[in-house]
């Protein structure tokens, strides 16, 4: 019966930012689990990636999309529902950019381009993926938060709101879809060490002593996503079904202490 619970042998998701670091991880072990994912990612990269999937026997396929441009956005998803057999069971929103400035001189250019991709797109394949999951009364969205959804963060505004938006957003179609069959959940990751976070992980940086004397864990996420698999997984599943509107943090306990 546990293992049922847990079961997403067959299903068919698609995973955004899945070319490298957490996206990457996450599909790694939708497809571990049995499931049939579309990775996402913004050059012909995904292809190679795809491939490499593929060799190791899980079934995979690349659609290679730009998130801030809307037409590119919704020709991939055009794409990955002919790749997926006109089924979607899963979408996990994980790509995202990052911008650093200092408040006072963010340029705009900066702003709309880091709310597009890591708010609006998000939105829009909530959106294109919910119409779909209604249609057979069954979904799951996993959308991609922050510690940026509980904390203001540094000389990162446009990113800090978007994720704060992503935690609402969240919330926002959980109340709408959740009579409905579908369950809108998303994951905080606390300090991952990824490429994104590459300037925070020089050591010479006193933000790294900072943030890693704060995790009682005492260390950073693993790069390759494996300590968000877990997470994925059991929202990906009927395990969850009765989870809705959650933002679940994996972050060491950081957001604890």
């Amino acid at each position: 019966m546990t293992h049922q619970l847990f079961d997403i042998e067959g299903r068919k998701a698609i995973v955004t930012g899945a070319t490298r670091g957490l996206g990457w991880g996450m599909a790694e072990g939708l497809m571990e689990s049995g499931a049939e994912v579309v990775i996402w990612g913004s050059s012909e990269k995904v292809h190679d990636v795809a491939e490499e999937f593929r060799e190791r026997g899980f079934t995979c396929h690349g659609v290679a999309a730009d998130l801030s441009d809307r037409k590119s956005l919704n020709a991939g998803f055009v794409k990955s529902m002919e790749l997926l057999g006109g089924k979607i069971d899963i979408l996990v929103n994980c790509a995202g950019i990052q911008r650093r400035h200092p408040s006072e001189e963010f340029p705009m250019s900066d702003w709309d381009e880091v709310l597009e991709v890591n708010l609006t797109a998000p939105f829009e394949l909530c959106q294109l993926a919910g119409r779909e999951m209604l249609k057979a009364g069954y979904g799951k969205i996993i959308n991609i938060a922050s510690m940026q959804s509980f904390f203001g963060g540094f000389t990162i505004p446009a990113y800090a709101s978007a994720k704060g938006g992503i935690a609402l957003l969240t919330k926002a179609l959980c109340n709408e879809w959740a009579g409905r069959g579908i369950n809108v959940n998303a994951i905080a990751p606390g300090y991952m060490a990824t490429e994104m976070n590459r300037a925070l992980l020089d050591p010479a940086n006193p933000r790294y002593k900072e943030i890693t004397d704060r995790i009682p864990a005492h260390r950073w996420g693993h790069a390759l996503g494996e300590d968000m698999k877990g997470v994925c997984i059991f929202l990906a599943s009927h395990a969850s079904d009765y989870l809705n509107g959650a933002v679940i943090p994996v972050d060491g306990g950081y957001a604890s202490k």
